[in-house]
């Protein structure tokens, strides 16, 4: 009786939500009306695993602690009309193919109060206009009607079999005859469970197919029906849109479901002719370039439909390169995946191994390499006829072969059964076929008792490689991918050729029109800063480079350089040397490094040959340097023999943690060439290690460099941060880098980072306080001379637009707390730091393509200072694109700059200089960089800090699966506010010379 009055009570509930929908659609079928529902305060909190487990209130509180954060309708820009949210059951699930704005993700918020973001205060008006073009194309058309969608996200209205079939079944069902006919033509599929259509159905549709019928077979002995069920859920009404781009209304859920559609649109006829990978299409049957490995890479095209400045649609097109697997039998990738000399030492070496000590077996590695294959699907053609037979899906390899793998095999015409048939004497007798490698594994598939030897395995066509690629790969991928802008043109209109939107039948039906031309807009070219040194300036112009011959570094190392020494490593690699070629390459180094106003008072450290084991070399150096000065080492050099990355990991390990010193590593093979520019390069990295500082940008911005805080009016700090993540499968733990300015003008920056969960982009409040905390209380006392900054501008990269409530109601949260803390400590009233916060990401396909004349380099990319504001940034939020590089190669990428908070209400003149200018004071380069310092230097602390992880040297590299378990720590705690993650802490920098304050990442 109990179960009868749940499910009573369940169907009432669904009746309800029903009669809802249905009164809604009906509403608005006369064109675009709002509703307001009482009662409703937001959507439902549906918590990610970065605020999992956070306190009742905290949120409250989170908003509380940010000024400028408003609730009620004036706060939901950009208009006085603001629809109230529907009901939350109606919010459909993020389309991850469509680029939203930071807004939009309020309607999946756990905050109870919206995340409000900075509206654009003004353009850029300094430097001079120039014309761009854009590899955007303006949406001239877009329908305003109605259309209905039918789907099975909560009521389970669309039903195809029993719910659970593949979706191959599910497209092969949808796009049956019989379907058709009963449905009419005009549908768009998202080839799972939603469909939409400008036909209403208010009626459930049912209706059982035959598939055997549908493909002109027949089937005794099993079933192949399945049953279609379609009911009306939603009414999408593509007015919202351009309502959203005119201002009339706030983004809602009703805007998000229209661009929802129109995405679906644009990919329903790509879809299917093409491969299909989330924003791009490939075509099989280009040309492509073969990897090595079984790896094949292949050029496609990339479009994202997205609402931008100018009250405008635009979608953005771009080339699009991937990896797949080869066409190709089995056995051939099998052996270069693995590297196996032969077929014979392949079958031998997949064999279970036997740790060292008589331990357990372990899987090979070739094993391991092997199974990147799973679920890999591939026809066969051993049946006596040219047709492939359907496809079948690698489970898993087998450590049998075709002589061991045996089965009791059952003759039709005599029903005699054969006990334990090899599959090797079943070829021959079955298919008078005599396998060729019959030591290879056996293909065990995911049909129940099926199985086949690799030869007669032919992997199908367009199938995604999803790993990470080695050294060599890589180094092929990147000359296949780089194209310089001319090149990346031609792709981009090939891309468009396949897009083919004049022929496309579904854009025709819905009305939806794209003009075939790139847009062009009016950036500004903002005027390049000098570059200013210790004994002259250079103004570089427009080519963005410049040299260090007889240019002395703005400041020289902070003390005089006695206490230091050189180790050569001949291990792990060809290039060998001997302490006299070292000794030699010392003496000019040095002679360079003082030519660049370098303060060396010990001109020849002593040179030892490192010990095989890289702790005792590191060890052996520091003692001698320790013993011959008697004072602790301040830098220690290593002259390397080859790019074992594993060496230098334990090497850094050892000198930032174990002794708290810095280092320097060089290739033997520049140490042999001795070239004067490679030396210089070296020593600005080696300058800064010591305290010192490059150069800096001059410009009136900045009084020349003469202003006390630089380009700022008062105290500022600038915050940097990044969190970079492990490849794709490995346990390792995600790293969070905070940079923080030490200096006045912000020339040099302090690095810490800690483990932060696995693949866990929001850093937590632990590792933003305990990060924090020790740089700003170092700055009050040198660059603020005891007082609190007055502005902090806080970078943030690598987050995506979904990501920014949580940036603002998380960590900016945090950095207050640090701040009002450090006034506590120090009796002073609750400080009044005024924050900016500002997303820096180079993950977007805009690119610009600037006329010939004075926006372009010979190559015609755009120059550095490239400034576009308008036509493809957002409607209304603070967003830019900063081109403040010169390519080396390649299509330059721009950096997208995205202001999210600015309580200190900076000029658009001002702020934007100020990023462009401080690309040129990267510490360690004669050319200004595309990402501001703070970010850039995050990163590379980040990917450095994989050193300090405390996992012990005899695990070896760090690849394998249970090495990984090693990061694992003992916490189970899941709130932010808790230390630290679940992964055990980095081990802490040795701190006697302070090396936390040098730039040790560098």
């Amino acid at each position: 009786m109990a179960g009868a009055a749940k499910k009573r009570a369940k169907q009432a509930r669904n009746d309800k939500h029903d009669t809802k929908a249905q009164d809604e659609a009906a509403a608005g079928e006369g064109g675009y009306q709002r509703q307001q529902v009482a009662g409703f305060d937001g959507p439902a909190d549906n918590r990610t695993d970065s605020s999992a487990g956070q306190p009742e209130g905290s949120r409250d509180r989170a908003a509380s602690e940010q000024p400028g954060y408003q609730s009620g309708p004036e706060s939901r820009a950009p208009s006085a009309v603001h629809p109230v949210l529907r009901d939350p059951a109606r919010v459909p699930s993020y389309n991850k193919n469509i680029d939203l704005p930071g807004n939009a993700f309020n309607l999946f918020s756990q905050y109870e109060i919206p995340t409000v973001l900075v509206r654009r205060p003004g353009f850029n008006t300094s430097g001079k206009a120039i014309n761009v073009a854009i590899n955007s194309f303006p949406v001239v058309q877009f329908p305003n009607r109605t259309v209905y969608q039918y789907d099975l996200n909560r009521y389970m209205k669309i039903t195809i079999g029993n719910g659970v079939e593949k979706r191959g079944l599910v497209k092969k069902v949808w796009e049956c005859n019989t379907l058709k006919q009963a449905i009419g033509p005009g549908w768009v599929f998202d080839g799972n469970k939603i469909a939409w259509s400008m036909k209403s159905i208010d009626q459930e549709f049912n209706m059982n197919i035959d598939m055997d019928a549908e493909q002109g077979r027949t089937n005794d002995k099993r079933s192949n029906f399945h049953r279609v069920v379609m009911r009306k859920t939603n009414v999408v009404n593509l007015a919202a849109v351009e309502a959203y781009l005119t201002g009339k209304m706030s983004f809602d859920s009703s805007v998000l479901e229209a661009i929802s559609f129109f995405d679906h649109l644009m990919r329903e006829m790509p879809s299917s002719r093409l491969i299909a990978i989330k924003r791009s299409f490939f075509d099989p049957k280009v040309a492509r370039e073969s990897l090595g490995g079984g790896v094949e890479a292949l050029k496609g095209v990339y479009q994202s439909i997205r609402a931008a400045q100018g009250g405008r649609l635009v979608v953005n097109v771009d080339v699009s390169n991937s990896t797949f697997w080869g066409n190709w039998y089995l056995h051939v990738i099998a052996i270069q995946l693995t590297g196996a000399p032969s077929y014979p030492e392949l079958g031998d070496r997949i064999k279970k191994k036997q740790n060292v000590f008589e331990g357990p077996f372990v899987e090979s590695q070739i094993m391991r390499d092997l199974k990147r294959l799973k679920k890999c699907r591939f026809t066969v053609k051993h049946r006596g006829n040219n047709v492939e037979s359907k496809p079948y899906t690698i489970k898993d390899f087998s450590y049998k072969n075709a002589h061991e793998w045996k089965f009791d095999l059952t003759e039709r015409e005599t029903g005699k059964t054969i006990p334990q048939v090899s599959i090797y004497d079943y070829f021959i007798k079955k298919y008078n076929i005599r396998l060729q490698h019959a030591t290879l594994p056996i293909v065990e598939t995911t049909r129940k008792g099926v199985a086949f030897p690799m030869e007669v395995c032919t992997l199908q066509d367009g199938q995604r490689f999803n790993f990470k690629l080695n050294e060599l790969q890589t180094t092929k991928m990147i000359k296949f991918a780089v194209t310089r802008p001319q090149g990346r043109l031609q792709s981009i209109n090939a891309g468009l050729a396949l897009l083919d939107w004049q022929n496309d039948k579904y854009l025709k039906n819905y009305g939806l029109k794209i003009q075939g031309e790139m847009l062009r807009t009016q950036a500004r070219l903002l005027s390049p800063p000098q570059v200013q040194f210790a004994n002259k300036s250079e103004n570089p112009g427009v080519s963005g480079r410049w040299r260090l011959d007889g240019k002395k570094f703005l400041s020289s190392n902070k003390y005089d350089l006695i206490s230091w020494g050189v180790c050569i490593m001949n291990n792990f690699g060809r290039e060998k040397i001997q302490v006299a070629q070292a000794e030699a390459f010392i003496r000019s180094f040095v002679q360079t490094y003082k030519g660049h106003g370098g303060t060396v008072v010990n001109s020849n450290p002593p040179v030892i040959m490192g010990e095989p084991d890289t702790a005792k070399a590191v060890a052996a150096l520091f003692n001698t340097v320790g013993n011959k000065y008697n004072a602790r080492p301040q830098m220690l050099v290593f002259l390397l023999a080859g790019k074992d990355a594993f060496q230098y990991l334990r090497l850094k390990k050892s000198c930032d943690c174990r002794f708290g010193v810095v280092s320097q590593c060089m290739q033997n093979a520049h140490v042999l060439r001795a070239q004067a520019q490679y030396m210089s390069n070296v020593c600005m990295k080696f300058n800064a290690k010591l305290g010192g500082t490059t150069a800096r940008a001059a410009s009136p911005n900045n009084g020349m460099g003469k202003n006390a805080w630089g380009h700022f009016k008062r105290p500022t700090i600038i915050i940097g941060a990044d969190v970079s993540h492990a490849s794709p499968g490995s346990m390792q733990a995600s790293m969070a880098a905070i940079t923080v300015s030490l200096d006045r003008q912000c020339l040099r920056y302090g690095a810490a980072c800690q483990t932060n969960g696995h693949r866990v982009e929001i850093i937590t409040a632990y590792n933003i306080e305990s990060l924090v905390e020790p740089f700003a209380r170092e700055w009050m006392m040198t660059a603020g001379q005891g007082r609190f900054p007055s502005h902090c501008i806080y970078f943030r990269d690598g987050v995506s637009e979904g990501q920014y409530q949580h940036v603002l109601q998380q960590e900016v949260r945090d950095l207050r707390r640090v701040f009002n803390k450090l006034a506590s400590e120090n009796n002073v009233q609750k400080p009044t730091v005024e924050v900016t916060v500002i997303i820096a990401s180079k993950r977007h396909h805009i690119r610009f393509f600037p006329e010939k004349g004075p926006g372009s380099d010979m190559n015609m990319n755009p120059n550095p200072g490239t400034l576009v504001e308008k036509d493809v940034t957002h409607p209304f939020e603070y967003d830019f694109y900063l081109n403040s590089h010169s390519a080396i190669q390649g299509t330059a990428r721009p950096t997208h700059y995205h202001v999210l908070m600015d309580e200190a209400k900076m000029a658009p003149n001002d702020l934007q200089s100020m990023i462009y200018e401080h690309c040129y004071q990267y510490i360690r380069s004669t050319t200004p960089v595309s990402l501001f310092p703070a970010v850039y230097y995050a990163h590379l602390a980040s990917n450095r800090a994989r050193s300090h992880e405390d996992i012990a040297a005899s695990a070896g590299p760090h690849t394998r699966k249970e090495e990984m378990e090693a990061h694992k720590k003992v916490y189970n705690e899941s709130s932010s506010d808790r230390p630290p993650t679940e992964f055990k802490p980095l081990i802490k920098m040795e701190k006697t010379n302070k090396i936390n304050w040098s730039m040790w990442y560098i």
